[in-house]
């Protein structure tokens, strides 16, 4: 493989991991709806603020997230909305992937 393949899919999984916890998965499909600041995504994950900026943070540089400050809070949304694409494609992989395995298990019958 040649460096710039090598780079190519490097930054693809850089994007990949950071999209690879359910936190973050969540924090994108809210994003999705509309913007929000770190206060109701903590309020509405659960979790302590720092636990939820370090997710945030993780998005941010993958490139995934952007903000914006207002006064003392912190609003994020999604920079680009193709991400959601990858939400539709993991869901057509699992939707598959059950019926693969349920036409297997009719089988064995």
């Amino acid at each position: 493989m040649d460096k710039d393949l090598l780079a190519k899919f490097k930054a693809q999984a850089k994007i990949a991991k950071a999209l690879a916890h359910p936190t973050r998965l969540f924090i994108v499909d809210e994003l999705s709806r509309n913007e929000r600041c770190v206060c109701e995504l903590t309020e509405m994950i659960g979790a302590d603020a720092s636990t939820v900026s370090k997710h945030l943070s993780v998005l941010r540089n993958a490139g995934i997230v952007n903000y914006e400050k207002r006064g003392l809070s912190v609003y994020y949304r999604l920079r680009f909305r193709c991400v959601l694409n990858f939400f539709g494609c993991i869901e057509t992989v699992i939707k598959l992937d059950a019926k693969e395995r349920i036409s297997i298990i009719g089988k064995e019958k």
